[in-house]
């Protein structure tokens, strides 16, 4: 019998004498390790999906239901929730609170990361420091201002307290410090001034980082609960985290029920970042490195 041989061929490839290739053990170990590890992750959203298709008041005693898979939970889910009027405050709070990010974390921080005045680094300290301060501290006085101005049971409640944000402001200056400098200053040759670079040259090269804030700004509105139940008290103001609180029940839990509300308020999230999973990457990775 012959015997068989293999030799390397590159840093992750061996050829055998039979010409079949193998891959290094390392790198299939690895490959091992990741699919674990993403099916540890994916194993609390299975249980949902299956509970979720169980029928309403039932207690699920098994991950399948016997009775095969049934839409009477999603059904009812949706019409004891109000998901068309939360859907659409949720968008709308959620898109607003972006957008004003977006603007406000923008010209911050271009002028952290270009502009020079007195206390910039104080400013820059600050900001840092109120990215370790969460936003329950902040609520008493917070809803003292929004109570003076007539603010309370109104968007602007759920809009204008997080019009700004500490993270945005610095994701947006690290990317700014990356882009050349030299852009800059032959735009200032041309005549150009600080808002037409800011503008036109600037902002459409920032489109990685400005779609990185808008994931997550928008996912982080989506998700708040907080907000909503302190600085609203209206039913037509009900938002999707405040229709799904309103599931869970003070002695007894419908589980199917609740499961698929999860399931529906996940959607859109979901397909938010399946769009912009490309740009979020790019943004992320690009983030700081300084040219």
């Amino acid at each position: 019998m012959r015997a068989s041989f293999c030799a390397k061929k590159s840093k992750d490839l061996w050829i055998c004498s039979n010409g079949c290739l193998a891959v290094v053990a390392p790198r299939v170990g690895l490959t091992l390790l990741l699919i674990l590890g993403a099916l540890l992750v994916l194993s609390p959203l299975l249980v949902v999906l299956c509970t979720s298709g169980w029928p309403p008041g039932t207690l699920p005693t098994q991950l399948l239901p016997p009775q095969g898979w049934t839409w009477q939970s999603y059904q009812g889910a949706w019409q004891q929730g109000h998901f068309i009027l939360a859907f659409a405050n949720s968008t709308f709070v959620a898109l607003a609170v972006t957008a004003l990010q977006l603007v406000t974390s923008a010209l911050a921080g271009y002028a952290l990361a270009r502009l020079s005045f007195p206390g910039q680094q104080t400013i820059l300290l600050l900001l840092l420091a109120i990215l370790v301060i969460p936003f329950q501290l902040l609520v008493i006085p917070i809803f003292l201002i929004l109570k003076a101005a007539h603010l309370i049971n109104t968007y602007g409640a759920l809009i204008l307290p997080t019009a700004a944000n500490g993270f945005g402001v610095f994701l947006m200056r690290q990317f700014f410090l990356t882009l050349p400098v030299a852009l800059e200053e032959a735009a200032l040759l041309d005549g150009a001034n600080r808002w037409q670079i800011l503008w036109h040259i600037l902002l459409p090269l920032s489109r990685p980082a400005l779609a990185t804030l808008f994931i997550f700004t928008f996912i982080g509105e989506w998700n708040d609960l907080f907000k909503p139940l302190v600085f609203t008290t209206k039913p037509e103001l009900i938002t999707v985290q405040l229709s799904l609180a309103n599931f869970q029940e003070q002695f007894t839990n419908d589980w199917p029920l609740m499961m698929a509300a999860a399931v529906i308020a996940t959607v859109p999230v979901i397909i938010l970042f399946i769009l912009g999973q490309r740009q979020l990457i790019r943004g992320i990775a690009t983030t700081g490195l300084k040219n």
